[in-house]
């Protein structure tokens, strides 16, 4: 579990860079996220305590003031501390030139942690985007304002944390998901992926549950799921058009796969998770409002409430 203050934007006003969604969790012991996949990029900021962030084989054990990022269709899993569990904030983005801000950070696929000193600002700056939850040409060009400032206090402090992994099955695995991200909308099967890269199914098996601990067919499975989730959350398709998506024959394929992965149907789970997140919102407005009659202002070496 965690208590969490969330805001998404479900339509966008800027093509080139915008703000998807924002928020700030206070998790308990071992509370944890996927393996599950996003459509857009997705920083994370450790506010305080531990956690780890699973990328393919790669798995990161982060700290109060490192932050990590999580790129578009990338199947990752992260996981509070049992003893010393995280708090984080993130900031979900995109556009056309999402990927060459976050590479002006330092960011990519083989860098995907950094650290930043200048966490107090950072929270500061999600909480005044938490406040702005209507979708008013005021509200959207302030939050595009901020989401400009959030990344000046990260190119302003951050330092890049060096990780290395290229072993061959790495190497392997990769590539396998990343024939699964750009073609498990055409109803691929885990014999079209090891047939794609010239490998014995066996051997495919063998290194994904090496790697990442499920199976390729289960991978496949959770990603078509995990896409599915955000549609039904941030797009108002209808459940037979994001079935075809996530490469289902119609909705009752999917509805059956659904319902054994989550406890209930995708109609039931878009529902249940829109009025979980205007209850959120609610809860974020009340928080904030305390937040502000506290909030700390560093002037200088001058410190003033």
């Amino acid at each position: 579990m965690e208590d969490s203050y969330v805001l998404q934007l479900l339509k966008p006003k800027f093509k080139d860079f915008h703000l998807c969604f924002c928020g700030f969790a206070e998790c308990e012991p071992l509370h944890s996220y996927g393996p599950a996949t996003r459509p857009n990029y997705i920083l994370h900021y450790v506010m305080k305590g531990k956690g780890i962030y699973q990328v393919g084989e790669t798995k990161y054990h982060l700290k109060e003031g490192q932050a990590f990022l999580i790129e578009p269709e990338s199947l990752t899993f992260y996981q509070a501390d049992k003893k010393d569990p995280w708090s984080y904030l993130w900031v979900g983005f995109g556009g056309t030139e999402a990927q060459r801000f976050v590479r002006d950070l330092g960011l990519n696929s083989r860098q995907l942690i950094c650290e930043c000193e200048y966490g107090k600002e950072l929270k500061e700056i999600v909480f005044e985007m938490l406040q702005h939850t209507h979708s008013t040409a005021e509200n959207l060009y302030y939050l595009q304002g901020k989401l400009y400032q959030f990344f000046s206090v990260l190119a302003r402090g951050i330092e890049i944390q060096q990780y290395a992994d290229d072993t061959k099955e790495s190497i392997h695995v990769q590539e396998a998901i990343a024939y699964i991200k750009n073609y498990y909308s055409q109803k691929i099967t885990v014999e079209d992926i090891a047939d794609y890269l010239a490998l014995n199914r066996s051997y495919l098996y063998t290194i994904f549950m090496n790697s990442l601990g499920i199976s390729p067919k289960d991978f496949l499975t959770e990603f078509r799921i995990s896409r599915g989730k955000e549609q039904l959350t941030l797009t108002d398709l209808t459940v037979e058009e994001i079935a075809v998506s996530c490469g289902y024959r119609n909705s009752l394929a999917f509805g059956k796969v659904f319902k054994q992965k989550m406890g209930m149907t995708p109609t039931q789970y878009r529902n249940d998770n829109r009025k979980v997140v205007r209850e959120r919102l609610i809860s974020a407005q009340n928080e904030l409002k305390e937040y502000k009659k506290h909030k700390t202002i560093y002037v200088g070496d001058v410190e003033k409430e």
